[in-house]
């Protein structure tokens, strides 16, 4: 009887695509995959560790599956990922009821490690490779997404030196991933039934730039344009300062790109933004929106803010709310200001109180509700094209998403049709209401 495992995923999009991999080399080695927890014989948490409730949620859930050594089927715990290469240690010394842990560049080590772990009684495994290792090409891998929908990680590590992050330390340098692998990779998943690739990486925008020969993220998009099977291409994680002109048009003039980016900006003051050794000014970013709504009709921008960065004084988050109101962002996420240990934003003085930080994230997202919900009301009476993902039960209604829509953490559509339609189907629906974040639509 081959032993039963059962994985648990957190953190970012990108963490998700190292957990498929994982699944894919346990499969492959025998492993039976089963969803849950209490029957099975190894459990696997890849963790979180960006910011200060991400490391919460990753000793939670550890502490929370640890139980099924006692109450359940549990012969081995294996921690892996960014909280699992950040406190390797820690993790070892401070919880006994851990096996194993896998750093962020070891993943492929998964099945040997698991198999270790069963077979050590008692002795503790770490596996832990540089940090600076290539990405690892031709993994197996299963999707835990629709199956419609996949992320491509088009590169691993990050050279921006933000003050706030931890990431370069945990993921290592930037190194994009070889443009024919990227295409291969589509194919694959084009074949086995993928029509939205959504791209990611730490800053999607700088891929190609540590590739030999003049390979940019727009030599990527227009290879993988060409994959037949494949609808949409959406861009996440797009540093404003490389988005070039020539991404730009790239994204006007190529039906397969999602008119959507995802440009996490952090602030808008001066002041915090050059604390944050971000390479953007207030200025510059204005610029950049104007620009890609005059030359892109009808883009989707989704942004994300750091409020209480040390030193943001009420001037700086007024300069803030001030851009928050005038850019009108059709999606917005805030961030409490995380102080990091090993970070060069952690030693900063003028350290902001956690009242005061959360007093100014509500101001941000009810001002950004009150913005979507006038957003979703103007597009009343328009046909959009959606991607139906689902039905309510025992009600004639779908779930779909527009191209204006990432999964998991967009809006969605409410897709009255008395008629059958299928999750990957792409259909016009005429939009006849709305809410604060949603749209609901009738097919054309």
């Amino acid at each position: 009887m081959t032993n039963t495992i059962a994985f648990v995923s957190l953190g970012c999009d990108k963490n998700l695509v190292d957990s498929e991999h994982m699944l894919g080399l346990l499969h492959e080695a025998g492993f039976t995959l089963i969803g849950d927890e209490s029957e099975a014989e190894v459990l696997v948490v890849n963790t979180c560790c960006f910011i200060e409730d991400a490391k919460r949620e990753s000793i939670e859930q550890i502490l929370e599956v640890a139980k099924y050594k006692e109450i359940g089927k549990c012969k081995a715990l294996i921690v892996t990922g960014c909280m699992a290469q950040r406190y390797k240690e820690e993790i070892l010394e401070e919880m006994p009821e851990v096996d194993a842990v896998v750093g962020t560049t070891s993943y492929d080590k998964i099945v040997e490690t698991v198999t270790e772990a069963l077979e050590a009684k008692g002795v503790r495994v770490s596996k832990f490779d540089t940090i600076d290792r290539e990405h690892l090409e031709n993994m197996p891998r299963i999707l835990t997404t629709a199956g419609y929908f996949a992320y491509m990680k088009i590169a691993e590590g990050c050279d921006n030196k933000c003050t706030y992050c931890i990431i370069p330390s945990l993921r290592g340098k930037y190194r994009s991933r070889p443009l024919e692998q990227l295409k291969k990779e589509a194919e694959k998943l084009a074949k086995d039934g993928v029509s939205e690739l959504i791209l990611v990486a730490q800053d999607t925008t700088l891929y190609g730039t540590d590739l030999e020969g003049d390979i940019t993220l727009v030599t990527l998009l227009r290879e993988l344009s060409s994959v037949e099977g494949i609808e949409w291409i959406r861009i996440l994680y797009c540093y404003p300062e490389n988005i070039t002109d020539e991404l730009i048009e790239e994204i006007k003039t190529n039906d397969k790109v999602c008119k959507y980016l995802d440009i996490p900006i952090q602030h808008a003051a001066d002041p915090v933004l050059k604390r944050m050794a971000r390479k953007s000014t207030h200025a510059e970013l204005i610029e950049k929106m104007n620009k890609l709504r005059a030359e892109v009709p009808g883009i989707a921008i989704r942004t994300t803010l750091i409020v209480g960065f040390p030193g943001e004084t009420e001037e700086d988050f007024e300069v803030l709310c001030n851009f928050v109101k005038e850019m009108r962002f059709d999606r917005l996420g805030v961030f409490t200001y995380s102080q990091e240990e090993g970070t060069p934003a952690a030693r900063l003085k003028d350290q902001i109180d956690e009242e005061v930080k959360m007093q100014r994230k509500e101001i941000i997202m009810s001002m950004q509700h009150d913005i979507s919900e006038a957003l979703t009301h103007e597009k009343i009476g328009r046909t959009m094209r959606v991607l139906i993902e689902g039905k309510l039960a025992n009600e004639p209604v779908y779930l779909a998403r527009t191209y204006q829509d990432a999964p998991d953490i967009d809006g969605q559509v409410f897709v009255q049709y008395e008629g059958e339609l299928i999750s990957g189907d792409y259909v016009d629906v005429k939009i006849t209401g709305a809410s604060d974040y949603d749209l609901i639509g009738e097919l054309v």
